[in-house]
């Protein structure tokens, strides 16, 4: 799992350091670089105790069928067919403040 990690870090890390060094540059999409070997390692890093997101679907449940999943949401992004829902905002009460962030 480590590798995999190794892996996606570098490859990140080329897509910003190309942004820093080239100003001109342009991405105009980074869907050709999602695989499932990438996604299932950051579906790895995400927290266990994480919230669901605005589609109500927990870790858990996503990781039942992992493969199938990712699998389909490869082949949405290779497609450009793939369209993110809406962030939810859900505001948090600080202690010591009547404010929410």
């Amino acid at each position: 799992m480590l590798r995999n990690r190794e892996m996606v870090e570098t490859k990140l890390q080329r897509i910003a350091e190309k942004a820093r060094k080239e100003d001109e540059c342009r991405f105009t999409s980074l869907f050709h670089l999602m695989n499932e070997e990438m996604l299932r390692e950051c579906f790895q890093e995400l927290r266990k105790d994480a919230a669901s997101g605005i589609d109500k679907v927990t870790k858990k449940e996503y990781g039942e069928k992992l493969g199938e999943n990712l699998n389909a949401l490869v082949g949405k992004l290779h497609r450009m067919a793939y369209i993110p829902l809406p962030v939810r905002r859900v505001y948090i009460p600080k202690p010591g403040s009547s404010k929410k962030r």
